[in-house]
Formats: structure tokens, sequence, C-alpha cells
């Protein structure tokens, strides 16, 4: 009889390729020995590579991927402790907290940190430090509460996730995807060392072909502007053609009127998003949208999540005023408006940043900062309120984008949502894991923060911080701000729930001509592809995915031998 009950027990724990032994529904917890230790150590080496790539090239390298290749390679080491890394959802956890301390520490801590430090309030930064620790917190929260709401829907593209999730897949799973994916790879890393942008190309065919051709044509036209010309550098060879497209004296830079074009189409665009975001809100909850029956995130939820989001920015803010004196420059009234005004740009930043990240896979953080420095600047708050300003709101979105592809992948990797009890107890594993990447983030940033700055080793993006508050700004650039915001808002009117006209305005942000052909061309090959036959639009999404994972390998390695070159 015992012999039968071993062969029942020897049937039911067959090798899953997926679970490695363990029930299909089983989740692990981020408290297991082994996970915490590779979390932690993950952790340290993703803030370390974010912060020396983020002060050398001005990004954070998405190492995502890089986390979730970690923990499978250490899952085929023949010892028996790790082969529990074999384990996909063990997986997952450690690319989250490596993606999440990654972000935090370059994007949320040494960025934000930097902001007062260039400026001379060099006594202000473990006090920054705390608060934007506390803010990325809450970002992040927001988005655990959110994700699955029909804001911010589970089924959305988020295309950084479904690249993780299919990397992880294809290593566990192996056969065709995983044949396509390292094609899509290959073409990835290839086109990375061309000088493409191919984590733009694989993103074009992953996520939403409207939101990513609207973003592909604000790019191509920022990109010919700036230029005056069309102009490529392709394997480092320069290609220029149709010089002076605009005339010879025609100086983009030096023209108020188009140098707030993009920051302009996003305060249109951001009212209507806002707008949109408030109807949704707002409107009646009947307990039976998909959202609410299948992941328990329902309209309700969503409302308390952000109303708890933005007394907890109020709280932030008020704790910031009063542990960097900034209070001592301004009148009581313009104090509590300034309060106000750091919470609200902490929450749109990052409602904008997380939604132009669920469709484009790319978030305009850096520029939605700007454009509420530029507000803050036009309301007339002072130099060091808005230094502060300037690092509070930058430090908002970045992880409220990336803590959504990382549910993303896990909301793959764990069946798309068909067990909800499963489905919510992962959720509640990675958000504790990305919490802990926070954590090893924040006490890295606080080691080694103050010998960067001390060696001059900014962020690059500090510079134009401070740069913007020196120089103040005027009523011309009031002015083109506004008129540029009414098309923004028709626009955002026109394409409804695709956000064109945010994603517009982030091509024109971030992109230039390179960006923008490469999202076209991937656009219109997706667009002829899938009219042949709708089918192909997997194939497609796949061989995306691997492109993004090809041009994130390539961007970390180029990385990691640039700092070890120095």
């Amino acid at each position: 009889m015992k012999e039968e009950n071993r062969k029942k027990v020897a049937q039911k724990t067959e090798y899953n390729p997926l679970t490695w032994n363990e029930p299909e529904n089983f989740i692990p917890k981020l408290s297991e020995p082994i996970v915490m230790v590779l979390v932690i150590i993950a952790s340290v080496l993703g803030a370390i590579v974010g912060m020396q790539v983020l002060v050398n090239t001005g990004v954070a390298p998405d190492t995502s991927v890089v986390g979730a290749l970690i923990a499978v390679l250490i899952g085929q080491i023949p010892i028996g402790i790790l082969r529990k890394l074999k384990n996909i959802h063990r997986q997952n956890l450690i690319q989250t907290a490596t993606s999440g301390a990654t972000f935090s520490a370059a994007n949320c801590m040494l960025l934000t940190i930097g902001v007062p430090y260039i400026m001379g309030y060099t006594e202000l930064m473990f006090p920054m430090l705390i608060g934007v620790t506390l803010a990325t917190a809450v970002d992040a929260t927001m988005l655990y509460k959110s994700f699955g709401s029909p804001m911010f829907p589970a089924e959305g593209p988020w295309p950084p996730g479904i690249a993780t999730a299919e990397t992880i897949l294809a290593a566990a799973k192996k056969g065709k995807r995983a044949g396509l994916l390292v094609v899509g790879a290959v073409a990835g890393w290839l086109g990375a060392m061309a000088g493409i942008p191919m984590d733009l190309f694989g993103v074009a065919w992953v996520g939403s072909l409207i939101a990513l051709g609207a973003f592909g044509l604000g790019a191509l036209v920022v990109g010919l502007m700036s230029d005056n010309a069309f102009h490529l550098s392709i394997f480092g060879q320069e290609f220029t053609a149709f010089e002076n497209m605009f005339g010879s004296d025609f100086s983009y830079a030096d023209s108020t009127m188009f140098s707030y074009m993009g920051h302009g189409l996003m305060v249109g665009a951001g009212i209507i998003s806002l707008v949109q975001c408030g109807k949704m809100l707002f409107q009646k909850d009947d307990g039976k949208t998909s959202a609410a029956g299948k992941f328990g995130t329902s309209i309700k939820d969503m409302r308390n999540a952000l109303g708890k989001g933005f007394i907890a920015y109020l709280v932030i803010a008020l704790g910031l005023a009063l542990t960097t004196g900034l209070y001592y420059e301004m009148s009581i009234p313009m104090l509590i408006l300034w309060i106000v005004f750091a919470a609200i740009a902490a929450l749109v930043s990052e409602l904008i940043v997380g939604v132009s990240a669920m469709y484009s896979g790319w978030f305009p953080g850096f520029a939605t900062a700007l454009i509420f420095l530029i507000i803050g600047m036009l309301l007339g708050f002072p130099k060091l309120p808005l230094a502060i300003l300037a690092g509070y709101t930058a430090a908002t979105g970045p992880c409220f984008s990336d803590m959504g592809n990382d549910l993303k992948a896990g909301f793959i990797l764990r069946g798309c949502g068909k067990d909800p009890e499963m489905e919510r107890e992962g959720r509640k594993q990675q958000y504790r894991a990305e919490l802990a990447g926070f954590a090893v983030a924040m006490v890295i940033v606080a080691i080694f923060a103050k010998s960067y700055f001390e060696q001059g080793m900014y962020p690059p993006i500090n510079a134009t911080y401070a740069s913007t508050i020196e120089a103040g700004t005027s009523m011309e650039v009031f002015k083109w701000l506004m008129i540029w915001a009414i098309p923004g808002a028709i626009i955002q009117l026109i394409g409804g729930n695709h956000q064109v006209g945010i994603l517009l305005a982030t091509g024109i942000l971030v992109g230039g001509t390179i960006q923008g052909l490469t999202v076209i061309l991937a656009c219109l090959i997706r667009f002829v592809v899938v009219r042949k036959n709708p089918k192909n639009d997997e194939l497609l999404m796949i061989l995306g995915a691997g492109s993004l994972v090809g041009c994130a390998l390539h961007d970390f390695a180029k990385s990691m031998l640039g700092l070890f070159k120095k």
C-alpha cells in the first residue's frame, strides 16, 4: 500500500519545466531564504549599475530582462537548493526586485537628490533622499493597487513586461517560441550595434499600433526640425539629405515657439487625459467589470488608491518643506500653494508617465518633471522650492511604470488571471520584492551618492533642471505653452483611449529622426503583415519581445564594458 502511495506522489510531482516539481498554482514567497539572498545580491548589482550608467549616459538600463536571465542561469547550477530557481515565479520575484532597484536608485533617488546638490544646497541631500524614497514607495503602491483596473488594465500592452515574460517562458519551455525569441534577440543586438533603436522597433510590434504611430510621428518631426535636415547615423556613418528643410536661418533650439512645442502639447494632452481618467474614476461602479470580477481591482478600489496616494504625496511634500527649510523663502499662502502643487504634480506626473509606458514602453519622466518645473516658475516659486519640486516630481513616475511592467510579466507567467487567488498572491509577493529593491537602492545611494557628486558625476538632466531654474522663464514661454496646449488637447480628445496626444508629445520630447523612422517603419510592417493574416500578430509579438531583449542585453553589455574600461 505504501508503495502505491509513493507511486501516486511521484506521478503528481512529475517534473514541470515551469514550476520545478511544485504545484502549478504554487506562488513562492519573498521570505524564502534563497529568494531573499538573491534578491538582495541582484538589487545591489542593479542599483550600482543603474547609477553608473545614468551618470555616464543619461539613461538607466533596463535590467528587468537581465535579472530574469541571471535567475534562469543560476537555476541551471546542479546544486539542490539552487534548482528551486527553475521555478518561473521565483525568477519573476528576482527580476522584479532587480529592475525596481535599478530604476529607483538611478531615476528616483540619485537623479532627484542631485538637483538641489548641483545648485549648492549640499546639506539637503539626505532629507531629499528620504522624501523621494517615500514618494517612490507610494508610487509603486499606487500602481500595485491600480493594476488590473479599467485605467491600467492587466491586459494592456506594457511591452517590456511582455518581453520579460517571454524570455522566462522561452528559457523554461524551449521549442518554437524560444527559437523566435532568439531570432528577435539576435536582430535586436545587431540592430543596436548599428545604432538603430531596436527596443523601439520591438515595442512597435508589441504595443498599441495607434499609440506607437503617434510616438513615431512626433519623434520624426522633432528630429527633422532640430537637424533642419534628414540626418541619420548608422554604423558610425553619417547620412544627411534635404539640408535647410526649413530655411538656412531656421534654428529649432533658438526658437521659443518650437522649443516648447512638446511641452505645450503634453500640457494640453495631459489635461484631457486627466479628464478622461476622471470620467472613468467617477463613473458608476456596477461591480460587473472584468477588472472587478476577476482581479479585485474595481473602479472603487482605484479611486481609493489614488485618493490615499494624493494624501500621502501631500504629507511627503509637507515633510520636505519642513526638513529642507524651504518655508523660510515663502509666505504662508505661497507655502500652502507649493505643497498642494507638488502633490498634484507628483500624482499627475505618475499618471501621464504610467499611461505612456503602458502603451509605448517609454516614459517621459524627465520631460514631465521639466514641464511642472516650468509651471512652478510661472507661479513664482523661489529657487530652492523649485529645486525640491523638480526632484520630487521626477521621483514619481519611473517606478510606477516599472512596477506595471513587472506585474505584467507576472500576470503572463501566472496564466493571465485564470486563477484569481494565485494572481492576487503573486502580485503581493512581487510588490514586496519591489519594495525590497527600493530599500537596497536607498542604502546604496546613501553610501555612494556623495562621492559621485564630489567628483562632478551628476545625471545629465540635473544640469538641465538647474540651468532652467537659473535662467528663469517669461510670459513668452507661457504664451507658447498655452498655444501648443490647444492642438495637444484636441489630438488627445480625438484619439480617445489610445492616448495619441500623450504619445505624440512624448515623441517630440524624447525622440529624434532615427527613433521616429524606426517606429514608423516597424508600424507599417506590422500593419501590412497582420492585415494579410491576423494570426501573424502573435508571431510579431514574440519577435518584437526578442528585439527588446536583444537591445536591452546589448545596451547592458556595452554599459558594463565601458565601466570596466574606466
